[in-house]
């Protein structure tokens, strides 16, 4: 029957945009165009010099960086390099930086990110830190709200797509992960015929110390080989579960679309991450050895390092009772979505034509009773009429994603028929439903997946932006659209474009970031090796091929400006330390002939740039951030003599004597 119905399915989307590309009427308005235009405005209007009442973050998708925005006015304030090299900031160029990217299989410049998520105290976003997934090798990041920069990466063994990742438990005493596509662990040469009898997922519990926010794997579940797709953590009454969708419970091989779409329900997986972690605490669980990075930023020496693991803690659910249970949920549920009292478990089936909405108490009630239907390798499926709550009839078609308000209504996307649907808790009956422009994938509410929602706005996040913006060439902006729900009937206020794939977004109140905002590095706290405290400590050391050059940076010169000694073939280190204890004074430093990028150093920051001059010359060297009046005289020249010359090293600043 299903197979009768996938071209159908498929086709919807493109029935969609001829209907919708045909009705497009450009600047003259018509079903795309926003209604009542001047209220619209006037609700994104932000004067100048006045702040945004809230933050967004999106992710960028595959360009592996963050997008800061504006709410509700759409500005774009910054875009924070995560698991991709950035050369506007130096990250993953400068040698303090460089190994935040390094993973077990190497350094890796790229990634795709999908899913930010705000830390949070007593299930409320706390604006301290915003953890982010890389899909393709998989890890989770951490950037600190303080000073907007990543701080931490860790890569998830055992894991091929880390999908499912990095929700937050409701004290952010766990970030979670899941692994998208199964494999042989431990990984081996195993044909993907034997799909269903040797490939296995896993889930992945990360705890994160209170304190300061470091992250560490505290153990790992071995699952049926499904694929693990999204995820959330429970609240209140289900507060030390998670919650992880799965697909391809047909457990194909190959063509998926078509053979992992045959079963008519699929499962959420229910995680007593509790009970787990108590298996765990009294020395439980097998060791399995593994090997990956977990690499973290020293914010006093400015410097990351990294540290190779080499084992795991890993718990099957055949030898440790009472820690994951399958909730079937049709089909094939690609989000799932816990409400803010923490009682309904959404299920987003993208293949089905209801939504379907499980109850915490009742799936208690199933687990005490042991209503199950069946077991599959050690973890019972609870039956079905024993856990569900309700069921929105025929809401849409394709439903993704589920956030909510704080009046008990929920919002969800749907991607084939483009719209967001809003309906009523506890009575499930639709109350609204809005066109997005187009094919929207997930959707945020500001809080909207915490126990506190600040339900003035939904974003869009959409796939397609097709006819909304100037065209620039064959692909068009990435984009989301904001959308005022703080009525009972949804209104679109703007559209606004972003940077990369903007994936999946968080959003939280302004005031909960800004008071804990850092405007400089503290100088006499800055314990970079190679730093210096003024500009009377610069100095050149040469070390056989190596040679450092301690350099300061200050309106408007840097100290050394000139450099001679220097041969063809050195290792030269150019650590630039900034002197300016000042907000937002950040100097560049770049040098003819470099082959990585510049470096972008934050006041009282040490930032360290590596140059090997290949041939005899003058190269200058100049500041890339404008930083006054005279930035364009602030510059300076190495001299580059040949290999095995005996020329001294010297170095100045409007003197020709030596430091």
């Amino acid at each position: 029957m299903y197979k009768k119905m996938l071209p159908l399915l498929l086709a919807l989307p493109l029935l969609f945009f001829i209907t919708s590309c045909s009705e497009y009427t450009g600047s003259k308005g018509g079903p795309q165009a926003i209604s009542g235009v001047a209220d619209a405005a006037s609700k994104v209007y932000v004067p100048p010099g006045k702040y945004d009442e809230f933050y967004l973050f999106t992710s960028g998708g595959f360009n592996g960086q963050m997008g800061v925005y504006g709410l509700p006015s759409g500005r774009l304030f910054r875009v924070i390099p995560v698991f991709s090299v950035d050369a506007e900031k130096g990250y993953g160029f400068s040698e303090e930086t460089k190994s935040l990217l390094m993973t077990s299989y190497g350094f890796m410049p790229w990634d795709d990110a999908h899913h930010p998520e705000l830390s949070q105290t007593d299930g409320i976003t706390d604006g301290r830190w915003i953890f982010i997934n890389g899909n393709n090798t998989p890890r989770i990041a951490r950037i600190d709200l303080s000073t907007f920069e990543t701080v931490e990466t860790i890569e998830i063994p055992n894991s091929a797509g880390n999908h499912g990742s990095p929700f937050t438990t409701q004290n952010t005493e766990y970030v979670i992960a899941s692994t998208r596509f199964s494999v042989p662990i431990p990984q081996a040469d195993i044909s993907t015929k034997d799909f269903a009898t040797r490939y296995k997922g896993t889930i992945t519990m990360l705890k994160v110390d209170p304190n300061t926010g470091e992250m560490s794997i505290h153990f790992q579940i071995l699952c049926p080989g499904f694929d693990y797709d999204k995820a959330h953590c429970g609240k209140g009454p289900s507060h030390g579960w998670a919650f992880f969708t799965s697909y391809n419970t047909e457990q194909a091989g190959t063509l998926k679309e078509i053979e992992a779409s045959q079963n008519d329900k699929d499962y959420i997986a229910a995680v007593n991450w509790k009970k787990a972690a108590e298996y765990i605490d009294a020395g439980k669980g097998e060791e399995m050895t593994v090997t990956y990075y977990h690499n973290i930023m020293d914010e006093a020496t400015q410097t990351a390092t990294s540290r190779v693991i080499k084992s795991v803690k890993v718990l099957d659910p055949l030898k440790y009772e009472g820690i994951i249970y399958y909730l079937p949920t049709p089909k094939s549920p690609h989000g799932v979505d816990v409400d803010p009292s923490g009682e309904y478990i959404v299920g987003n089936g993208k293949l089905s034509t209801d939504l379907t909405v499980h109850s915490t108490t009742r799936m208690l009630k199933a687990i005490e009773n042991k209503a199950y239907e069946k077991v599959i390798d050690g973890i019972p499926v609870l039956k079905y009429d024993e856990i569900v709550a309700g069921v929105v009839k025929q809401p849409g078609l394709g439903p993704l994603h589920t956030e909510f308000d704080e009046k008990g209504n929920a919002y969800t996307s749907f991607f084939i028929s483009s719209e967001i649907v809003k309906w009523k808790l506890g009575t499930w009956e639709i109350l609204d439903r809005i066109p997005t422009y187009y094919s929207i994938g997930h959707l945020c509410v500001p809080g909207g997946d915490s126990r506190k929602p600040w339900g003035k706005y939904v974003i869009a996040l959409n796939k397609i932006t097709k006819d909304r913006y100037l065209p620039t060439g064959p692909e068009l902006t990435q984009s989301a659209q904001l959308i005022d729900i703080s009525g009972e009937k949804m209104q679109l206020l703007l559209d606004f474009p972003t940077v990369g794939e903007p994936h999946y977004a968080q959003a939280i109140p302004a005031d909960k970031v800004m008071p804990r905002t850092k405007k400089f590095y503290k100088l006499e706290e800055n314990k970079h090796p190679h730093a210096i405290k003024s500009e009377d400590e610069a100095k050149v050391v040469r070390d056989g091929k190596i040679v450092h050059v301690y350099m300061a940076s200050i309106r408007s010169h840097f100290t050394p400006d000139n450099i001679e000694g220097i041969r063809v073939g050195d290792e030269v280190y150019f650590h630039v330390t900034n002197m300016e204890q000042d907000w937002d004074v950040p100097h560049g430093f770049a040098i003819m002939g470099a082959q990585n990028a510049e470096l972008l150093i934050m006041p009282g920051q040490t930032r360290t740039l590596k140059w090997i001059p290949q041939n005899t010359g003058v190269y200058p060297f100049y500041c890339t951030d404008f930083c006054s009046a005279l930035h364009q005289e602030m510059q300076g020249y190495v001299v580059v003599s040949p290999q095995g010359s005996n020329k001294p090293l010297k170095w100045w600043t409007g003197s020709d004597n030596a430091l």
